[in-house]
């Protein structure tokens, strides 16, 4: 138990360092990393230099100029260094110094655009400056968006610190400064912040429902253990198990930044979320014994043969961890997406990666306790095991309904929800339970869930959606038609057509990211937007969707100059068409919420 415990010590340890490091490299500003000058060369020519901070570099391939109509200018430039680039593949670079030389530069401004990064960190968006050949004066054209961190063409760009806090010039708008979870948590405490922040963060996301299924799941493996379990023994196989769990997180953000996709995207959609509820009710039906959930008795062999010698089932344990990340890892949106859209911006593998680890570590702190003193609690085999099984199974099917609210047609859930509660009532009035406290606790649970069950197939039945307030339909029965209106979204498909609906507006704005296949929009839109608070909220203003299911090329340009990792995502701009600080809403939103950002534009 102690070599285990100095194990994960060691593997906390070596990740602060590591996250201290990488906070320590914090990129600089584009100007300051590739500082750009103008100076007058031989026979009219204009030449061009960049004078490049220590740990950065310029590609030569994109160094390229134009003319303020249009036209491609020939540019000169030497020869570079040759580096196999793993965002560019073979490419000729520059360190410390480069320049361009422009023969023929002509009488009016001349575009030019670069774009270069960090060595072993960020890559910056393909910068363009305006140099007047005249005065030799080098000047910002407007830029779409700020300084931003880049990882390849597809990514969405976030600020870089100490760049502009807004989009402006021909964008038509302005966005608030938003760090985003990670830079801001660097920014206020340095790595051991962002560490422990994304380990209190997986603690509390422990208890929620989508991550319940860890608990029995381990708590079955360790029963199997029978009198060979000891605490010690307990806390090896629990910290094995929390271990897979957060490494399978590290994967997803080590393959967030290799590939440069937004993943979370992936594990947001009907098919990920349909799949995950067909795995909760396969296991509420073994649960039910109408099936053995097991590993194929060859996997089972080739784990025993290789892990006996080394502690019996621990390396099981560990396989059993990872593979419930699959599970638990689509339904932990607000942490998780911060990580992976800090990975897709800036290509900081090691750092997300961590920070993704640190917040599996989290959620595995209260497996540790289950294993260490839980061992001596957990049932032994007979028939008590059988009814914990049972109670496991209930809770399964729940968990299933819940998840698979956002997919199902209104009111729908109600039923199901119904149907639980009265066959967990059946249930408890006809198990064989203990005389005494437990017959009376089961008989009592029994009728409030026949009870509760009743409630919510008439409130199903009479065209209710909200599984808190099922017998609300009845009270709401003489509410004018006029309340009941529902919000009305105009499209927006580009980042000219929101300029186009911004101009001349003379109230506030609000631009919602949606898409078919997002599950947390759906829930939003069933169970937010029907709010009478929400619309009367909204009532004063200009309610724009932007549609991002089919994410073609307007799509993702409109996210990126919008810096939008997903939906769900909300913005809310004021009459100067300027996004007003913190009231941007990511990931799932509540009444509550959706409320007080769009009362922050009451005194706008």
């Amino acid at each position: 138990m102690k070599k285990t415990a100095a194990g994960i010590l060691a593997v906390l340890a070596s990740l602060g360092i590591a996250l201290t490091d990488a906070a320590a490299q914090e990129p600089l500003p584009v100007d300051q990393a590739f500082a750009i000058s103008a100076s007058e060369g031989p026979g009219g020519s204009l030449s061009v230099e960049w004078d490049i901070a220590d740990g950065y570099y310029l590609y030569r391939d994109r160094i390229a100029a134009r003319t303020a109509d249009g036209a491609a200018l020939t540019v000169e430039t030497p020869s570079g260094l040759k580096k196999d680039d793993p965002n560019f593949g073979p490419s000729e670079i520059y360190y410390r110094r480069a320049e361009a030389v422009l023969s023929e530069p002509g009488l009016g401004p001349v575009e030019i655009t670069y774009q270069g990064c960090q060595e072993d960190g960020i890559c910056y968006a393909p910068e363009t400056r305006l140099v007047d050949p005249v005065s030799l004066a080098v000047s910002d054209p407007a830029p779409l968006h700020p300084a931003v961190a880049w990882q390849s063409e597809d990514a969405a760009p976030a600020a870089v610190e100490g760049g502009s806090s807004e989009v402006a010039g021909s964008a038509g708008f302005e966005l608030a400064a938003d760090e985003g979870l990670v830079q801001s948590l660097l920014g206020e405490g340095g790595a051991f912040l962002l560490f422990g922040m994304f380990v209190l963060f997986g603690l509390l996301l422990a208890f929620t429902p989508c991550v319940f299924p860890m608990y029995p799941i381990l708590a079955g493996a360790l029963a199997r253990e029978g009198e060979r379990l000891t605490p010690g023994r307990g806390f090896r196989l629990s910290a094995a198990y929390a271990i897979g769990l957060a490494s399978a997180f590290a994967l997803l953000g080590a393959a967030a930044g290799w590939s440069g996709q937004n993943l979370q995207m992936v594990l947001q959609s009907s098919w990920t979320t349909g799949v995950i509820v067909a795995v909760f009710v396969a296991l509420a039906l073994s649960m039910f014994g109408l099936f053995e959930l097991q590993l194929p008795s060859a996997w089972t062999s080739w784990i025993a043969a290789r892990t006996s010698s080394r502690g019996g089932s621990t390396g099981s344990a560990a396989i059993l961890g990872f593979s419930s990340a699959l599970i638990v890892g689509p339904c932990v949106t607000a942490p998780l997406a911060g990580a992976l859209l800090y990975i897709a911006q800036t290509g900081d593998t090691v750092l997300g990666a961590a920070a993704l680890f640190a917040l599996g570590t989290g959620k595995g702190l209260p497996l540790l306790v289950l294993g260490a003193f839980g061992g001596k609690a957990l049932p032994r085999a007979g028939a008590w095991m059988e009814q914990v099984k049972r109670a496991f199974g209930f809770a399964f099917l729940g968990t299933a309904i819940w998840l698979a609210t956002p997919l199902l047609p209104s009111g729908l859930d109600l039923a199901l929800w119904a149907v639980l509660l009265i066959g967990l009532a059946s249930y408890l009035f006809s198990a064989v339970l203990p005389h005494g406290l437990a017959l009376t606790a089961g008989r009592a649970l029994g009728s409030m869930s026949l009870i509760h069950g009743a409630i919510l197939m008439i409130g199903a039945a009479a065209g209710a959606t909200d599984p808190l307030k099922p017998l609300a339909v009845f009270a709401d029965r003489g509410t004018a038609p006029a309340a009941s209106k529902e919000l009305e979204f105009a499209s927006v498909a580009s980042t000219a057509d929101l300029q186009a609906k911004l101009e001349g507006e003379d109230r506030p704005t609000l631009v919602y990211f949606t898409a078919d296949w997002c599950v947390t929009c759906r829930g939003i839109e069933r169970g937010v937007f029907p709010d009478q608070g929400v619309r009367q909220a909204l009532s004063g203003f200009q309610l724009l969707k932007a549609d991002v299911t089919d994410f073609d090329t307007q799509d993702a340009e409109l996210m990126k100059q919008l810096r939008v990792a997903g939906p769900p995502t909300m913005l809310f701009f004021d009459e100067k068409s300027s996004e007003v600080a913190a009231t941007r809403l990511v990931g799932s939103v509540s009444v509550d919420s959706l409320t007080r950002s769009a009362a922050r534009l009451e005194g706008f």
